[in-house]
């Protein structure tokens, strides 16, 4: 007797999996969230000074973040345009989890007694902590 198997559709994740992104290349992501839709050029004028980097390894970085699946590059006359495709909140909460997950078994509190063991906060972190955790809305 032959049983048939139930066969559900795999929907893929609410976010992109992406690879792991180096320190710089977060440093361009930064740039591409805050400027996008983005040409190479722009990414360049906004890192030239600040990051003291060369155009070219700019560029090297663009490239790893559009083959690691973190943005797109598109084509226009002469430029690439680069748009995220992770927004950086995903972004932000995927590497907190995975840097909770390695440091601390994947639990907040542990890491928030660890962190506010050694941190002198102000009023206003302390007010806003307390309304983030009592779940309350901004404003």
């Amino acid at each position: 007797m032959r049983i048939a198997k139930s066969i559900q559709p795999v929907s893929p994740p609410a976010t992109p999996v992406v690879a792991p992104i180096t320190d710089a290349e977060l440093v361009v992501m930064k740039v591409v969230w805050d400027r996008a839709p983005v040409t190479a050029s722009g990414v360049v004028a906004a890192l030239v000074k600040t990051a003291a980097w060369k155009p070219k390894t700019i560029h090297t970085l663009l490239t790893r973040l559009v083959q690691k699946g973190a943005v797109t590059a598109e084509k226009q006359g002469r430029a690439q345009v680069f748009r995220p495709l992770i927004a950086a909140a995903d972004f932000q909460h995927a590497a907190s989890r995975s840097f909770l997950g390695r440091m601390f078994d994947g639990e907040i509190a542990p890491f928030l007694a660890c962190f506010l063991n050694r941190a002198e906060l102000s009023p206003e972190e302390i007010a806003e902590l307390r309304r983030l955790l009592d779940g309350q809305k901004p404003g």
